[in-house]
């Protein structure tokens, strides 16, 4: 698929990591709004998971899928901030060859998982709203184990191979990378060889994960809606209102996500750090925001989060 004719290629060791290309003068100040993010999402996300995991009250598939949404979300910030504040504070581009195809792999089985679990919570809506009576007998705690096992099996199936087909390359054109961090579509554009294998694994992964995900979340949601409509009652337009902060983090997360996908595998010529831009967006906001958007938008985590901190102030 790629000519390696009058091309140049070297052995490598290690990645040089750009950063934000253009912006080499604002790096130090782009690190303080990038550590108030990774504050945010691990103290907000290690909050959720503490109230989850303490109140027994919230052990509930609702409350286990968002506990495990903010385990991963935890694992994404961890996966990606603290390297790009060694970019930015300390100049610290280089990451080994090694180090980067690992980070290949978590930086794409994290957001595979993510929005798997993003769908689970779109189902457990639609049978809250849609089968009330039958929510507990329809979403048992063997129910919820075989989802998220599907979940992890086809993160693991899907991305796996990534850091393994990068490896066999022996030759690449350039060690340096435009992010700041190691995406799979921009590493294998520096191979040197044929990455067709590569290029049908990534597009595989977009339409199986990506399309399907956000399109089954889309539908789910229309079905929610035309049950409301349709039974016209009380409860179920207060159930609906639970939805809210489900239907913000969905947007938070695909919007971004979508577009990345999109600007990494299309050239923008006029617009160079509009992949950059995009990729940055959807790895560094959801974790940060999606903790607030629960803490605000869920009742009884709002309750539990007031509770939690009066105790610390009677403590005090």
């Amino acid at each position: 698929m790629m000519e390696t004719e009058n091309m140049t290629c070297i052995s490598i060791s290690d990645f040089t990591l750009s950063g934000i290309p253009d912006l080499d003068d604002l790096n130090f100040w782009l690190g303080f709004p990038l550590v108030l993010l990774y504050i945010m999402a691990v103290l907000g996300n290690l909050t959720i998971i503490y109230i989850i995991k303490v109140d027994q009250a919230l052990h509930k598939p609702m409350y286990i899928f968002l506990f495990m949404l903010s385990v991963v979300d935890l694992l994404i910030a961890t996966t990606t901030m603290p390297k790009m504040l060694a970019i930015f504070w300390f100049d610290s581009r280089r990451i080994t060859f090694d180090v980067c195809l690992t980070q290949v792999f978590w930086i794409h089985f994290l957001p595979n998982i993510e929005s798997g679990i993003l769908m689970a919570m779109a189902v457990d809506r639609y049978v809250a709203i849609s089968h009330p009576l039958k929510y507990s007998s329809i979403l048992t705690n063997q129910t919820i184990i075989k989802i998220t096992f599907s979940i992890m099996v086809r993160g693991a199936a899907t991305e796996i191979p990534l850091p393994f087909l990068l490896k066999r390359f022996p030759l690449w054109k350039s060690n340096l990378l435009t992010h700041s961090y190691c995406l799979h579509p921009e590493v294998m554009k520096l191979a040197c060889g044929d990455i067709t294998v590569n290029v049908i694994l990534g597009l595989v992964t977009v339409f199986s994960v990506m399309c399907n995900d956000s399109l089954f979340i889309f539908f789910t949601y229309l079905l929610i809606i035309k049950t409301v409509v349709f039974l016209k009652e009380e409860s179920s337009l207060k159930a609906l209102s639970t939805c809210t902060a489900h239907i913000c983090v969905v947007l938070i997360y695909y919007v971004p996500l979508i577009n990345s996908t999109v600007s990494n595998r299309v050239p923008y010529g006029s617009i160079p750090n509009l992949p950059i831009l995009f990729s940055n967006t959807y790895l560094l906001i959801p974790p940060a925001i999606n903790p607030l958007i629960y803490g605000i938008k869920t009742k009884q985590i709002r309750k539990r989060l007031i509770k939690l901190f009066s105790n610390i102030k009677c403590t005090r």
